[in-house]
């Protein structure tokens, strides 16, 4: 039995649309106007003029222009975003002290003293909201409850949710509802990702997720199902133990002249982030939050807080502070209205809190912490540099038929966005599971029926005989294949020229086929018939194939586990 984790009594402050907020603030629009701001081939946001006039988040610019002509289009600007963001952040420090910045846009504030202090929940979230509303010229929302995602869900719905009452308000949201608690973009795929895969399972609520068992979820899912079990149960991802149970970590950078070019920052930014994550992993702990702090040239003292969710794995932890770093210096010395008055910086400070030793901490979905991670991490990264940046890939999935139509390949460390989305229906696409291996290239075949005639599939999806036998092209340099192909039986004798084949397989079941037309109008489209086949492996065992019959040959297109 899994034992439950304490949970933290939150409030978070959540400006809607704060993307489109920030971009139209930045090109001069006012807030009536319809705007977008576009990132790869979909909207990321939307303005409240543009949705109401049909515009949704996901559509791509000619679908959307269609919709609405008149809509402004707006470039993605993340360090934009986080620059505009500290007018709000400073905003709401008027009020309580204690911020900190999970996203641009969302701020989660500790309940406990500033609603004493305020005299309440509800008189802390109106003065908030006046606050943000005076000094940052935005609209925002407050909500308050235990747990992460039910306090994010609380902020966006305006809500307070009494004390103990969190799962009972998180059950009736929808399952996808749980990538809210996600800080970053990547963690966001991975979890959207994981709630399609649950939406497809028929569980559509949070209420049906908290109803599984958590070691199910963890056997099938791996830490994402620990991890949105234990939200969707109103529980919190820290470790109950609220002392300090590691002293922070703290690296400092003093400027020989006070600096105030958003170029030599970014480079001390980048030298502080890579000592930070040094200093993390020689001490072997990893940190929840991380304190920015400056010292300007009139003495005044800056500070805010970030929370990250990437572990101290060489490089993830050093990249993403770096940028945080310094979307907070450009912050700071673009005079924002609420904000300090910009003057050139003479230190720049990182503390690492919340820090706990490895293996101690809260499983966390994201960032490894061994250092082996490390290790590994290193490695690639050498690797990278000696054979280029498409030396070495990373896998992801994108929408498709094929199972080679869904693998997307990228270089290792880059994020690049699918060229089809996973949400499309695909008719015709093969059904899952998909295979475990996927060949580079489709791998010839040979699909024989009891007289060793080769198995055709007419355009009826009429075979020609039942499949007997399979025979799959070998490594060319193996010899027990040449042997074969070499014997009187296979036909040929002396040199084998050609695929080398491997030995006959006999065929214990068969499914299929399945058609797949692509494009058929066009010179490069493909009509391809799929058939799974189970082969015995002559030792009581079995291995499950998937072939594809086109322009009447056989290929292996994947092999099951």
């Amino acid at each position: 039995m899994v034992a439950a984790v304490e949970t933290v009594r939150r409030v978070v402050l959540w400006v809607p649309d704060w993307p489109v907020v920030a971009a139209m603030a930045d090109a001069g629009l006012g807030a009536e106007a319809p705007a977008a701001v576009l990132h790869g081939r979909g909207l990321v946001a939307v303005s409240a003029a543009a949705r109401a006039a049909g515009v949704r988040r996901g559509s791509t610019r000619r679908v959307a222009q269609r919709v609405l002509p008149d809509l402004a289009i707006l470039p993605f600007d993340e360090a934009r975003d986080s620059r505009r963001f500290e007018a709000v952040a400073a905003a709401a420090e008027q009020v309580v002290a204690g911020v900190e910045i999970s996203r641009p846009g969302l701020m989660i504030i500790p309940a406990g003293g500033a609603a004493r202090f305020h005299g309440s929940e509800e008189a802390l979230a109106e003065a908030l909201v006046g606050a943000v509303a005076q000094d940052a010229g935005v609209e925002c929302s407050v909500g308050a409850a235990d747990g992460l995602l039910a306090a994010v869900l609380a902020a966006r719905g305006a809500d307070l949710v009494p004390p103990g009452a969190s799962r009972d308000y998180l059950a009736p949201a929808a399952v996808d509802s749980i990538t809210l608690a996600a800080m970053e973009r990547a963690q966001r795929a991975e979890v959207e990702r994981f709630a399609s895969v649950l939406v497809r399972l028929g569980l559509h609520t949070l209420g049906d997720l908290a109803a599984l068992p958590r070691p199910d979820l963890l056997s099938r899912f791996g830490p994402v199902g620990a991890w949105a079990h234990r939200l969707a149960c109103g529980e919190d991802l820290a470790p109950p133990v609220l002392r300090r149970s590691e002293e922070d970590i703290a690296v400092e950078h003093v400027f020989e002249d006070p600096a105030e070019r958003i170029e030599q920052l970014a480079a001390v930014a980048a030298v502080a982030a890579e000592r930070l994550d040094q200093a993390l992993l020689e001490a072997g702990v990893r940190c929840g939050r991380v304190r920015i702090t400056a010292r300007t040239e009139r003495g005044e003292d800056l500070e805010r807080v970030w929370r990250t969710d990437v572990g101290t794995r060489a490089g993830a932890f050093a990249r993403h502070m770096t940028d945080r770093v310094r979307w907070q210096l450009e912050g700071w010395l673009s005079g924002r209205a609420g904000g300090p008055e910009p003057a050139p910086l003479t230190a720049l400070g990182l503390v690492a809190e919340d820090v706990v030793p490895l293996g101690d901490e809260q499983a966390y979905l994201w960032g490894g912490t061994s250092g082996a991670d490390a290790r590994a991490h290193r490695s690639l990264e050498r690797v990278q540099g000696l054979l280029g940046a498409e030396g070495v890939l990373a896998v992801a999935e994108q929408g498709g038929r094929s199972p080679r139509d869904r693998a997307l390949l990228t270089p290792w460390g880059q994020e690049a966005p699918p060229a089809r989305a996973i949400a499309h229906p695909w008719p015709g696409r093969i059904p899952d599971p998909p295979p475990a291996t996927v060949p580079p290239a489709p791998r010839p075949a040979l699909v024989l029926d009891a007289g060793g005639g080769l198995v055709t599939v007419s355009r009826r999806l009429a075979v020609s005989a039942p499949p007997t036998w399979v025979r799959l092209e070998a490594d060319p340099d193996d010899e027990r294949a040449r042997a074969a192909n070499r014997h009187p039986s296979s036909g040929h004798v002396g040199r084998v020229e050609g695929p080398v084949w491997d030995m006959p397989r006999p065929v214990e079941s068969w499914a299929g086929p399945w058609p797949v037309a692509e494009r058929w109008w066009a010179q490069d489209g493909s009509r391809r018939a799929y058939l799974q086949v189970a082969l015995s492996d002559g030792d009581g065992g079995t291995t499950a194939v998937l072939l594809a019959f086109t322009q009447g040959h056989w290929e292996l297109e994947g092999v099951y586990d």
